[in-house]
């Protein structure tokens, strides 16, 4: 089930986004992400009217995608990014297709121009879901973060809807 995100949410989305936190070089974030500072950024991504979405498989929360503005300069509120998290072990499944698909419908719906998405490399899983939805690499910055003792590269996906 696809549902709008609730600040409910927001214990069951830090024991997602922390794992990539904590294990991975998918988020730049180095500290984990507590209950309030994720339930202030999904009021944030609310009060700008934009959409965060829930995947829920028996009332458990197993992924979410969300946009955000792309800048808060002006002429960029057409832009938007774009996030995706699942759970680390339902990943494969194609659920982020469903779930970034019901995000992008969404976004179609609003006044919405361009969706942008960045990923950390090395990521082939994340690389093959951006190009499944449409999205082209416009960027890419080499070893523009430091993460568990190496560089990493960033790289973005552009879609025109």
């Amino acid at each position: 089930m696809i549902r709008e995100v609730s600040i409910k949410d927001a214990d069951q989305i830090c024991k997602i986004y922390n794992h990539y936190i904590e294990n991975t070089i998918v988020s730049f974030e180095e500290q984990p992400v507590s209950t309030l500072d994720m339930e202030e950024r999904i009021a944030k991504v609310i009060s700008s009217n934009l959409p965060w979405l829930i995947m829920e498989d028996k009332n458990s929360v197993v992924g979410y995608a969300y946009s955000s503005p792309w800048s808060e300069r002006g002429a960029y509120r057409h832009s938007v990014g774009v996030t995706i998290y699942l759970l680390h072990d339902h990943t494969g499944r194609g659920l982020g297709f469903e779930l970034y698909s019901a995000l992008f419908d969404k976004l179609r719906s609003l006044n919405v121009h361009s969706l942008i998405g960045g990923i950390a490399l090395p990521n082939p899983g994340s690389v093959a879901l951006h190009e499944k939805m449409g999205m082209i690499k416009v960027a890419h910055y080499k070893e523009i973060g430091f993460k568990f003792g190496d560089w990493v590269d960033v790289a973005f996906w552009q879609l025109i809807i």
